[in-house]
């Protein structure tokens, strides 16, 4: 069974709702220690001083800030506790908005949201309220003396709260080079079968059907070395020549995507592109003629 990692309440309006915290999700990912080759015993992380070589007492050690090159300022515990935001136990909710409004760049880590005994009437009220006005609520809460933001939506038949990013850790798309220009343009054919493709790829989604096969390999090959197998490493496959003639490739990706029997003569079209002293592929020339 989980168990809760924060116990407080739902605050809206005059409204508080007595609620406890659970770990929404389980981090699957495989971890390794750092071994010495040549016996196998771990190696142990020691704290040295740059300045001396001498080993560091835990109690020795303070929080420093960088604020030049080798020039820091040393912060102490009693300072920063001093700082902490007030411990309220409560998640206030602020504001409801539209859930499509929050681009997913803002969301971090999720938990879900269930009532105390003593508040599941006013719980039950505000999850069947939220799911009708189709609603988020954005709060703030403080765990472990941080302060949060979060959105709270309904999620099935709980509550669900979600961390979120605050805009200015939000990196700005005013700072990335390479991104496409307006002279970028794309002609209406092309525009066309792309969302051709796009449509024939189009499903509900349904999470069991993705999974980290890339884990389930490596948890298989520690099985195996684990059982004394020896083990091989495969020759690194080839890399996929480009496709390079992008009406071709649209072409024979859509015809892979409707089972067309004819996908592969579409790609090799695509493969061969317009090379140096090579031939023109067939999609390249109806990708010109319609332009």
């Amino acid at each position: 069974m989980a168990r809760s990692i924060w116990g407080g309440a739902i605050s809206f309006g005059l409204v508080n709702v007595p609620v406890k915290l659970y770990t929404a999700v389980r981090k699957k990912d495989v971890r390794f220690h750092q071994l010495h080759a040549p016996d196998g015993a771990r190696i142990n992380q020691r704290r040295v001083c740059s300045e001396d070589g001498e080993e560091v007492a835990y109690e020795d050690i303070v929080k420093g800030y960088e604020i030049a090159k080798g020039q820091y300022v040393a912060i102490e515990p009693e300072e920063l506790e001093s700082l902490d935001p007030e411990t309220t136990h409560t998640i206030d909710i602020e504001d409801f908005v539209e859930l499509d409004q929050i681009d997913p760049l803002f969301f971090d880590a999720s938990y879900y949201v269930l009532p105390d005994a003593r508040g599941e009437k006013a719980y039950r009220l505000l999850l069947e309220a939220m799911r009708d006005a189709g609603k988020v609520g954005i709060a703030k809460v403080v765990m472990r003396s941080k302060q949060y933001l979060v959105a709270v939506r309904p999620v099935g038949e709980a509550l669900v709260m979600s961390t979120m990013n605050f805009a200015d850790e939000v990196v700005s798309q005013d700072e990335l080079e390479g991104l496409p220009g307006p002279s970028e343009n794309v002609s209406d054919r092309e525009l066309k079968m792309a969302s051709q493709l796009i449509e024939s790829l189009s499903t509900d989604f349904e999470a069991d059907r993705y999974e980290d096969t890339y884990r389930e390999k490596v948890l298989e090959l520690i099985e195996r070395k684990a059982e004394g197998q020896e083990i091989v490493a495969p020759k690194e496959a080839k890399a996929a020549t480009p496709v390079v003639d992008l009406m071709a490739a649209l072409e024979a990706s859509l015809a892979a995507a409707k089972g067309d029997s004819h996908a592969d003569d579409g790609a090799k079209a695509g493969a061969k592109g317009k090379g140096k002293g090579e031939p023109e592929g067939e999609g390249a020339k109806a990708g010109r003629k319609a332009s």
